[in-house]
């Protein structure tokens, strides 16, 4: 898993006509590192209790800290902005388009602080500011596979190098799927339990082929062959095959595994000879559609067969299989 950095100048820069942000004082605070998704908003710090700030955020005044420091005495301004700017915050944002105090822009300047304001009421700001931020510092780790779109699953095939997952890929694609990235996936996670595959930027949408060489899906297939980034929601590990080894053959039991905590469907799929790898993966995902809307192949044939079962003695009908004989078709 890796970890994000972002410095105050990128924040700046990704986001100023977003945002709407301007800058008031102090470009030599442009270079303070942000180390978390966090925002917050200093009203305690600001009237005196500074034993749980959490100073390691970006900070932001909004019309309460706006109205509480103009509220305030010279001498008691000077000691608020004092006591709240020894702290080695990241950056100050001030909200729907507030004046800042005169004291602690010249406060902020000569600790290299940088403040900021926007034109934004504060719960669109910070909204909109999260949602960035949450992005920049989703938790991500890259994984050897390749990521292809099918009817709208991502499948995340992975397996020892030179199994054939290229090559999949390509058959794939061929047959009207999408290429998310291959070779290097990177998976984020953007949500408690939604993963997001793409892949690096300098290799986006080339695909490596034994014999052939790089290949280049948007040139030769079009855009029709590619997608940036795709939910990963089934892993297909393939592997050789092994006769020794008892595999799969009715599916009664999901087996899972975890990418960055989230837990999604893994399927075994031993190679061999003459398997029609490319048919099976488009199955595999029309399968975990079926499943999606509640429809369990195995599960509804176990359920169907333990009723005739039980029915078996109650029907004559069911033992009597003589009336077939005569059936020519």
């Amino acid at each position: 898993m890796t970890q994000q950095l972002l410095y105050v100048r990128d924040l700046f820069k990704a986001n100023k006509e977003r945002l709407k942000l301007e800058i008031l004082c102090s470009e030599n605070g442009l270079n303070r590192k942000i180390t978390t998704n966090e925002l917050h908003r200093p009203g305690l710090a600001l009237s005196g209790y500074v034993d749980l700030f959490t100073w390691d955020r970006l900070q932001i005044l909004g019309n309460t800290e706006i109205s509480y420091l103009s509220k305030l005495s010279p001498d008691e301004l000077k000691q608020s902005i004092n006591r709240f700017i020894e702290f080695e915050v990241p950056a100050i944002i001030i909200t729907n388009g507030n004046a800042a105090p005169d004291y602690l822009l010249k406060t902020a300047a000569r600790r290299n602080i940088s403040v900021f304001k926007t034109t934004l009421n504060t719960t669109r700001f910070v909204h909109l500011l999260g949602d960035f931020l949450s992005n920049v510092f989703a938790p991500r780790q890259s994984v050897h596979g390749t990521l292809v779109d099918v009817y709208g699953v991502g499948i995340l095939f992975t397996g020892r190098s030179g199994i054939g997952k290229s090559e999949i890929a390509l058959d794939l694609i061929e047959r009207g799927h999408r290429l998310v990235a291959d070779d290097l996936v990177i998976l984020k996670k953007k949500a408690e339990d939604v993963l997001i595959g793409y892949g690096a930027e300098q290799s986006e949408h080339m695909m490596e082929i034994r014999g052939i060489g790089l290949v280049d899906v948007k040139a030769v297939f079009g855009v029709r062959g590619i997608r940036m980034q795709k939910r990963v929601e089934v892993e297909v590990l393939l592997e050789d095959w092994d006769e020794t080894k008892s595999y799969e053959r009715v599916g009664l039991h999901d087996n899972f595994t975890k990418r960055l905590d989230v837990e999604i469907p893994q399927i075994l799929l031993p190679i061999n000879p003459g398997k029609n790898i490319t048919v099976i993966s488009e199955t595999i995902a029309l399968n975990h559609l079926s499943k999606l809307y509640g429809a369990h192949p195995a599960r509804d044939f176990n359920a169907r067969s333990k009723q005739r079962m039980l029915a078996r003695n109650a029907s004559p009908l069911a033992e009597d299989r003589s009336y077939l004989e005569k059936d020519t078709e």
